[in-house]
């Protein structure tokens, strides 16, 4: 998912994308990756913080300001299949790499075409190859405002997905707990085995396939049989 703002040319500038995440501890689910720009400037959208000092509610209420006000926006998700090929680390790394590109991508077919980008990325490591200067700031989803957004951006993205994976999967509680290791989602996964959107190179997951693993058996069975 993603969007860019379109204006007339504006005069060269220095443009600033926050990258953040959502979901690289959780169990099941993908991990969510975004990168917002904002103008230069005062930053238009107020009541912006790290993700996870903000209630769900808030959350919602700013996510559509964040994706109208932005310059350009990116979501990526990486799927569970990606996650256990590469592991997290290197699957968030992914994530960051792929969002990064995609705001690139925006500006350079619109009106900021010709200013440079420049990312900060909440974190300790940067990802490789990426499209632009970067830097990793520690503590950067309470300190940058475009990494605050972005980070809101990953955690509601994150959130609906789960919300409708948990239509498919009532049984785990998505809903609640999002995919992380909760009592709750511990004890559905000892009872009931892996369902397909848990990362099956997580130790607690690996554990519960120590029983049955109900949903691959299923699907093994040929229709008819």
């Amino acid at each position: 998912m993603s969007a860019a703002a379109t204006a007339a040319p504006v005069a060269a500038t220095t443009l600033f994308a926050g990258v953040d995440e959502a979901g690289r501890g959780p169990l099941a689910g993908p991990v969510v990756v975004a990168a917002v720009v904002f103008p230069p400037g005062r930053t238009p959208v107020n009541g912006l913080d790290d993700s996870k000092q903000l209630d769900e509610a808030c959350r919602e209420k700013l996510y559509p300001r964040i994706v109208e006000r932005a310059l350009a926006w990116h979501v990526v998700f990486v799927e569970v299949a990606d996650i256990d090929r590469l592991n997290i680390y290197h699957a968030t790394m992914h994530g960051m790499r792929e969002a990064l590109r995609g705001v690139a991508a925006a500006l350079a077919g619109g009106a900021h075409a010709g200013c440079t980008l420049e990312a900060r990325v909440d974190g300790n490591r940067l990802p490789p190859g990426l499209p632009c200067a970067a830097r990793a700031i520690v503590g950067g989803d309470a300190l940058d405002r475009a990494i605050m957004a972005a980070s809101i951006l990953a955690k509601v993205s994150r959130d609906r997905h789960m919300r409708a994976l948990h239509a498919r999967w009532p049984e785990y509680g998505f809903d609640a707990h999002k995919g992380y290791s909760t009592p709750a989602h511990l004890e559905a996964l000892a009872r009931l085995g892996p369902c397909p959107e848990h990362r099956r190179s997580f130790a607690p997951v690996r554990d519960a396939l120590q029983g049955p693993d109900l949903f691959a058996e299923c699907a093994a069975v040929p229709v008819g049989a």
